[in-house]
């Protein structure tokens, strides 16, 4: 990391080759897209590249803190692309007044309630709303969000069941709809 920081290209062609299957697996589990977490990892080593002065070994190993770095473009993504989402649905609305032969009752209502629970996720604290997404949607155990996060296990499961509690307070009216 010593001759990256120093802007050695090998050294950086090192790291990468070291480290780059293991930050991309990251990603697509994350993203749930090849094209997407290709992106995410780009963004990720190059501000490794940028950045290498900022490492410290004191605080972790240089996969963890690359793991680190993808974990955190990884949500900059999903929130870019929710936010896309969002924008694209509501120019949707317009498409929506016309019959779309695909479209089904059930399909309209499992649309809406996404778009309720996105917007409940949006109202909770980052650090809860963080561990959520990395749980439900990103697929990953307490200990590995814990590790990402640099945050204890018991603090993730509390603040997991703590955003869990305020999602159903708001959302409690899903429980009741028949499947």
């Amino acid at each position: 990391m010593q001759l990256v920081r120093e802007g050695d290209a090998r050294a950086f062609e090192m790291v990468y080759e070291r480290h780059s299957t293991a930050a991309f697996s990251l990603a697509y589990r994350m993203t749930g897209r090849r094209s997407a977490a290709e992106d995410v990892v780009q963004e990720a080593f190059l501000s490794l590249w940028r950045s290498g002065a900022r490492y410290d070994q004191t605080r972790g190993s240089v996969r963890t803190w690359i793991l680190g770095i993808v974990h955190h473009r990884a949500i900059d993504a999903l929130r870019r692309s929710m936010v896309h989402d969002r924008r694209r649905a509501s120019d949707e609305g317009i498409e929506e007044r016309f019959e779309a032969k695909d479209r089904t009752d059930v399909q309209a209502a499992r649309r809406q309630e996404a778009g309720e629970v996105r917007d409940a996720l949006a109202t909770l604290p980052d650090e809860q709303s963080k561990a959520i997404e990395l749980a439900y949607f990103g697929g990953f155990s307490h200990t590995e969000i814990a590790a990402m996060l640099d945050t204890p296990v018991g603090t993730i499961k509390g603040r997991i069941r703590l955003g869990l509690e305020k999602l159903r307070g708001q959302l409690g009216w899903l429980a009741e709809v028949p499947a």
